[in-house]
Parts: C-alpha cells; structure tokens; sequence
C-alpha cells in the first residue's frame, strides 16, 4: 500500500509543480506583485495539494472504480432494465450533488442563481444522460448521431436565450457542463460504462464504454438553460471581492473553512454509501473482502478531497484572482500567461489521470498516457488563451462554441469512433476544481479590472469552463485522425515492400 501511496504522491507532485513554478515565477516579475504572505500560503497549499490529489486517486482507485464497474455489470446481469435504469438515475443525481466542482461554481455565482437551487437542476440533467447513456450501451446506439442532435438542441436553446434577453446566462449554462464531470463523477461513470459494456460483451464493448461523460456534461447544460428560460423576472450578478482575499479563509477563518468543505464531501460521499450499500443488500451481495477495500478507499477519498478543495479554498482561488487582476493591465501577458497556466493546470486535475489510465488499459496501448496528456494540455492552452482575448475584446461566448463544436462534430466523421468518444470524454473531465477555483477566478480578475464588473463578467469572464471543456474535442479527434493517416502510410509501405519483393522473385527465361 504504502508504495502505491508513493507512486500516487510522485505522480501528484509532477502535476501541481509545473502550475506552482510558473506562478512563483510570475511573482519575480514586474509583472505581478504577490505578498510575502500570499506567496507563503500559496506554497504551503501546493504542498497539501499534492498530498489531497495523491490520497484521491488511491481512494478512487480502490473504492469509486469498483464501485462503478460493480453496479454497471451486477445491475446489467440481472437483466432489469428499469431497475438498471432508475438506480443510473438516482445514482447520477447523487454523485452530481457530490462534486466538489459544481460547489465551487455554486459559490461563485450564488449572487445571481440560488446555489441549491443551480445543483438540484444540474443534477437532475445529470441524471437523465445518466440513463440515456445506459440506453446507449444496451441498445448500442452510434454516439457522433446522439451527439450531434443534442448539440443542436443545445445551439437552439442558447439562440433561444438570447432572443428572451437572458444571453448573459449562455456561459454560465455552457459551464455548467464542464463542472460537473469532475473528480467524484469521472471515476464512477467510466467505471459505470466499462461495468455495463463488459457485462453486454460483443466486439465493440471498448468503444460502447465511453461517451458517458460526454453525454452526461450536455445534460446540466439543457437542464440550466430550461430553468434560466422559464423564470421569471431578472437574474444580475453581483462581484463579491472580498470572498478571493487571502484572509477569507485564513486566521478564524481557518477551520470554519475546513468544517464546511468536510461536511460537504461527507455528505456527498454519505449519499452514494447509503445507496450502494441498499443495492448491495438487494442485488449486488458482494463479499465482505471487496467492501472492506471498498471503505478504506472511501476513507482516503474522502481525506484526499478535503485536503485537496481546502488548499484550493485557501491558496489557489485567491492567488488566481490576484493574479488575473494584475495581469489585466497588459492584454498580451494575459493571453500569454492563460496559456501557458492552461497547459499545465490540466496535469493537476485529479480527474485526468483516472481517465488517461483507463482509457491506455481499455484501448490496449493504443492511446498511451502521454499522448493523451500532451492533447489535453494543448488543447487546454489554447482554450485559456482564446478566453483571456475574449476577456479583452468583450464579445459573446457563443461565437466560439458553435465554430468550435461545428470542427469537432465534423471532424467525428473521419477519425475512428473510439478516439470521438475518448475526445467528448476529455473535454468534460479537462475542467475540473482547478478551472473553476483557479483559471475561473483568474478570468474573473481580469475581467473586474476589464470591465464595469457585475453582468459583465457573468458575459464575459464565466465560459472559461465551457472552453476548456470543448478544445480536447479538437486536439484529441486530430490525434486520431493523425494515427489514421499514420497507420494508412504504414500499410502503403508494407504493400509496396511485399509488391517490390515479388518483383525480385519473377524468373525471366528468355
């Protein structure tokens, strides 16, 4: 155990340092005038983060995995299609209420949505994709087709948005989700899908375990977007600086700060035992060794998640608003900087490194670690420094997306469907509690120093979450569509060799 444990602490440390160097540097530059104080804090947090992201994945991989893979494949043999169904539904709204993710974006725009209000609707969306993406599995159903009809409707009811004058709330749907397909869901739902394809079986059992995620991140957005257009009256956002100082969460503030964050993510975690621990004594019966290891990975999950958004709470969040207000006053820093951070922040989300494992062991090696890790990171790059441009000129979420999303969906014609599944996966599982308490508080820095503040930054700032959740659908698909073209140069010159070596065995009697 305690070299797993290493492993996952050298792992974790790879990660955060990269993100933790370039803001310390950033520090010695005239370009930023960070505290003593606030630069203290900021290590220290780096250090507890690392430990919280190392105890996560240990936690997830002895506990969140197994119990996925154990529901999606126990509920599958049984053959019970409406109880598969409705455990999927209650199951996703359950572990949607858990993400710490969607807590961290409640918080922020709690002036404008009433923050249980936001996580009941979103995860009720969740849950609905949940057993559309179940349905998917069991019927084996094409995920682009899906895909691309739900993405319409999305464009639709944005274009919808707009037209009753609640354009300002498009970002904020878009974000929504990224947020919820985050450490606590990516675990399980993967998990989940690769449990009911196993349990079907056929030849593209692989393939049919991903999407899950992919349809479960559209799900929030129709969800919030339903609710946004049927209220009534104005919603207004209002910028509350003093919650990303510093001393929000310091001194007194300390263990207040630590008890909210461990009831939260006991109670989130509290809600799946409970319901995994009925559907063990009706229909799992899974033996006494396999829930032990169950609950010791629960202990260190839980322990890992509060260590984790309590480093994030009292170091990360703050110093990224610092950081985008200071950076505000020169626009190419800006761009420059969101990229480079962008590149980076994405190897500390605990979320990605559950996904690229799985996704190496399901294909086999055919999508490797690295190669997933690198189109993350560019596509998370490119995704920050075009929201940093977007910040700076002021214009509409929207005249990203729908380009973007139109060269993703097209671009799932010409790549194998795998590498379109594992792409739609990503871009859900990129924007984790680093984007939203990080890169969407830098954003929003920026954006107060920018602009007037109050809607424009839920215009302008907020989105950050939806771009970094759409990029990966490009860079992955073209890592796909680059090994396609790989492979057909491969076998073009294996033919011509084969072609070349029965020339040279032709015989000429004359």
């Amino acid at each position: 155990m305690f070299k797993i444990l290493y492993e996952k602490t050298r792992e974790a440390f790879s990660s955060v340092l990269p993100v933790t160097l370039i803001v310390l540097l950033l520090s010695f530059t005239p370009l930023v005038n960070f505290s003593l104080k606030e630069l203290v804090v900021f290590g220290v947090c780096a250090v507890f983060l690392v430990a919280g992201i190392a105890l996560f994945n240990l936690g997830a991989d002895l506990s969140m995995t197994p119990m996925g893979e154990h529901v999606g494949a126990g509920l599958t043999k049984s053959r019970k299609l409406p109880l598969l169904v409705s455990v999927c539904f209650v199951m996703g709204v359950l572990i949607t209420v858990a993400e710490p993710d969607l807590s961290v974006l409640a918080e922020q725009v709690k002036n404008a949505v009433q923050p249980l209000l936001l996580i009941v609707t979103i995860g009720v969306g969740v849950g609905l994709f949940l057993i559309l993406s179940i349905i998917k599995i069991v019927w084996k159903k094409d995920l682009s087709s899906i895909i691309i009809f739900f993405y319409l409707v999305l464009f639709m009811l944005g274009m919808l948005m707009i037209t009753v004058g609640k354009e300002t709330f498009v970002a904020l749907a878009f974000d929504s989700g990224g947020v919820t397909t985050g450490p606590i869901t990516v675990p399980f739902i993967m998990a989940l899908g690769v449990g009911v394809a196993g349990a079907i079986g056929g030849k593209n059992a692989s393939e049919n375990s991903f999407g899950l995620i992919a349809l479960c991140s559209v799900g929030p957005i129709i969800a919030l977007m339903g609710l946004v257009i049927a209220s009534k009256g104005t919603m207004t956002y209002e910028l509350s600086a003093a919650s990303y100082s510093i001393d929000a969460s310091l001194g007194a503030n300390f263990i207040p700060t630590v008890r909210r964050v461990a009831q939260e993510v006991l109670l989130a975690l509290g809600l799946i035992v409970v319901f995994f621990m009925a559907l063990q004594i009706i229909a799992l019966k899974l033996s006494k060794t396999k829930l032990t290891q169950m609950a010791f990975g629960l202990c260190y999950t839980f322990v890992g998640l509060v260590i984790f958004l309590t480093a994030v709470a009292v170091g990360f969040m703050p110093v990224g608003f610092q950081l985008g207000t200071a950076l505000a006053a020169m626009p190419k820093a800006l761009v420059v900087s969101g990229f480079v951070i962008g590149m980076v922040v994405v190897l500390a989300e605990p979320a990605v490194h559950v996904l690229n494992k799985q996704v190496e062991v399901i294909t086999g090696g055919l999508v490797t670690k690295r190669s997933m890790l690198i189109a993350l990171s560019v596509g998370v790059g490119i995704s920050i420094g075009l929201s940093m441009i977007r910040i700076i000129v002021g214009f509409p979420i929207i005249y990203y997306l729908i380009p973007g999303y139109f060269l993703s969906l097209g671009l799932s014609f010409f790549v194998p469907k795998l590498y379109t599944a594992i792409a739609f996966d990503s871009g859900g599982v990129a924007s984790g509690p680093l984007t939203s308490s990080f890169i969407l508080p830098m954003a929003i820095g920026a954006c107060s120093v920018i602009h007037d503040g109050g809607d424009s930054i839920l215009s302008y700032a907020f989105g950050i979450v939806a771009m970094v959740a759409m990029t990966p659908l490009i860079t992955i698909q073209i890592l796909g569509f680059r090994a396609v073209l790989a492979r057909a140069l491969r076998n073009r010159k294996m033919m011509r060799r084969i072609q070349d070596a029965d020339d040279e065995q032709i015989i000429d009697f004359v």
